[in-house]
């Protein structure tokens, strides 16, 4: 069918549409979607794409690989706008805005389930009904900051629950003064719960109260002529009010608050988010849009705010930068898929107006260490280009790496970079069996050959590069199993340790030539080869690691009579670890599922010998 058919067709099933709200996808002619948009009249949105003369490149760019249309009648605009969001995340579109915001985002734990809470890290799934949490915060070193605070200033425990009940005497964390030892009764119930109390003041951000609170306690301490007890609440104040003084925050006002920045440079956009919690300021972090050729700063604005939010909790407000014109229907649609509420503010003054002038500070100054970064790999992928000799640009390279010990447990990894660095969604790791323990050609070539058969299968385009960690041998195996897999024209070097294992020392190989090239001048493309070979070496020795560990817990656990894998699992789900799991009492252990008091014992006496 030629491409007026096609249209002809489209057109024809775009008028048959009903004229309500609804999601329609685009699809090209290998059956995979291309663009994903949504309509509050299904029927005159189709078919504005059909008209005698394009309405811009976009709609230009999807009519010459559209080959089909379905659609999704939804009640409301705004479930319209949900599912879209929804279909965008599932399809990766080449046409939509996407938001490469994977990561979950980590939050403060209060455990109050227990007579004496522990205060910790969490990120995943909530248990509302057993734990309070506080957050969201941007990234793991503000949560372990706040942490560290309140154990400075409350001293709250933060270890397992199976650690705790198993301590007969203080740990260090006592010693230093981060926690008053209530798994060994140096605290009382009563004084716990007040520190509890404070700290759930300062997750608020009523530290206003908490000095009051302190302030009353030293006073009728010191009434008491309990002298240690005053200085140990002076102390507390002053701590606090160290940590004040180092914070951004408007004391009166308590906003939970997310401050978006969008900014652009050189085709490139970036999208800070600002967090703010009781007039807190946590951090930032940093999200680069992609497929945002065809679209304007107000679209894809609205796209990556229906995509964050659709992910993270909303806070009470959303101050953004810019004025976007669906922001009513959008605020609708975030607060009916989470059942809370927020409101999305354009204009800003005051302390909200300086919070957003931090923002776009971020994001200016992300944007613009990005675009260096992306330039300097730039230069150094043209530099690499230029020393190898190759007619193209070499944008797509690979690097494989064996990790093992002595032969035990080999392990393979690959790693991938690109022109926009390293690309770990595309890592891999290949556990080496078969092979002679010790044999690094055999071992290299098992990963490679799997690699590539891979390839072949899914018919995905070879990389412009592989990189070996070794020298001549290396490359030669290689090429024998890319020559048996009919692969003939991929270009192969090989990165060896020179004297001494001096990075200064190091010989790079290319296929074809008997001694190492001539990198002299070419500092950057040799240290890009080195950084690529680091890379991949400790994405092995990682995995090799994991894979030791994971035989060491086996032969710990499964070496007990009557333990197997399920009840392995058991264990380790219950107790967090094998440490915990040697810890444990007996009557511990027998509360794990299908571990009775005959079994409980054998595995005390086990790890408990005397």
């Amino acid at each position: 069918m030629s491409s007026e058919q096609v249209i002809s067709r489209l057109k024809s099933q775009a008028n048959r549409l009903p004229n309500k709200p609804g999601v329609y996808i685009m699809s090209n002619d290998k059956d995979k979607v291309i663009y994903v948009g949504k309509a509050k009249g299904l029927k005159n949105r189709v078919r504005s794409y059909f008209t005698p003369k394009p309405a811009n490149e976009k709609v230009e760019a999807i009519l010459k690989e559209i080959v089909s249309i379905d659609t999704t009648v939804t009640i409301t605009e705004r479930e319209a706008l949900i599912l879209e969001n929804t279909l965008i995340k599932k399809y990766n579109p080449k046409f939509n805005v996407l938001l490469k915001d994977g990561k979950s985002y980590p939050y403060i734990e209060v455990s109050l389930n227990h007579d004496y809470p522990k205060f910790g890290f969490h990120r995943g799934k909530k248990k509302s009904k057993q734990s309070r949490y506080f957050g969201p915060y941007p990234n793991v070193y503000a949560v372990r900051n706040t942490l560290s605070n309140l154990q400075k200033i409350f001293l709250l425990r933060n270890c397992t629950d199976s650690y705790y009940k198993n301590r007969s005497r203080p740990c260090l964390q006592f010693q230093i003064k981060r926690c008053s030892a209530p798994c060994v009764g140096e605290t009382s119930l009563e004084d716990y719960s007040f520190n509890v109390n404070q700290a759930l003041d300062y997750l608020k951000g009523d530290d206003k109260s908490i000095i009051d609170n302190f302030i009353n306690e030293m006073e009728k301490a010191s009434i008491e002529q309990n002298y240690e007890r005053a200085a140990f609440f002076r102390d507390q104040i002053s701590n606090l009010k160290v940590i004040q003084s180092q914070q951004y925050v408007d004391g009166t006002k308590k906003v939970d608050a997310d401050v978006i920045s969008l900014v652009d440079q050189e085709g490139m956009y970036c999208l800070a988010v600002l967090f703010v919690r009781k007039g807190k300021i946590l951090g930032s972090r940093s999200i680069f849009p992609s497929k945002t050729k065809y679209d304007s700063n107000e679209d894809i604005l609205a796209s990556s705010l229906m995509q964050f939010y659709l992910e993270h909790d909303i806070p009470s407000e959303i101050i953004i930068n810019q004025s976007i014109s669906e922001k009513r229907i959008i605020q609708q649609a975030l607060m009916e898929a989470q059942n809370r509420q927020t409101k999305i503010k354009d204009r800003v003054v005051s302390y909200r107006a300086k919070w957003l002038k931090i923002s776009v500070a971020n994001a200016e100054e992300s944007l613009k260490s990005k675009l260096s970064s992306k330039s300097s790999i730039s230069n150094q992928l043209r530099d690499l280009t230029e020393a190898l000799g190759s007619k193209q640009k070499l944008k797509n390279l690979v690097c494989f790496d064996v990790s093992h010990n002595m032969g035990d447990k080999s392990v393979a990894a690959c790693v991938r970079f690109n022109e926009d660095g390293f690309s770990k969604k595309d890592y891999r790791r290949f556990n080496i069996e078969g092979v002679q323990p010790g044999d690094d050609y055999a071992a290299i070539s098992n990963a490679i050959e799997r690699y590539y058969k891979r390839i072949n299968q899914e018919k995905r385009n070879l990389p412009d590069l592989l990189i070996i960690d070794g020298g001549k041998g290396q490359i030669n195996s290689v090429k024998k199993v890319l020559q048996s897999l009919s692969i003939e024209d991929q270009m192969i070097i090989g990165i060896a340790k020179g004297d001494r294992r001096d990075p200064k020392n190091d010989r790079i190989f290319i296929q074809g030539y008997k001694d190492p090239i001539d990198m002299t001048g070419r500092d950057s493309a040799k240290f890009l080869v080195q950084s690529i070979r680091d890379e991949a070496h400790r994405f092995a020795i990682t995995g090799h690691r994991a894979k030791k560990r994971k035989q060491l817990l086996q032969s710990d656990l499964e070496s007990i009579d009557g333990i197997g894998p399920s009840k392995k699992k058991n264990l380790l789900t219950q107790f967090g670890g094998i440490q915990e799991v040697k810890r444990a009492s007996v009557d511990d252990l027998i509360s794990v599922d299908g571990i009775n008091k005959n079994l409980a014992e054998k595995i005390f006496n086990h790890f408990n010998p005397n």
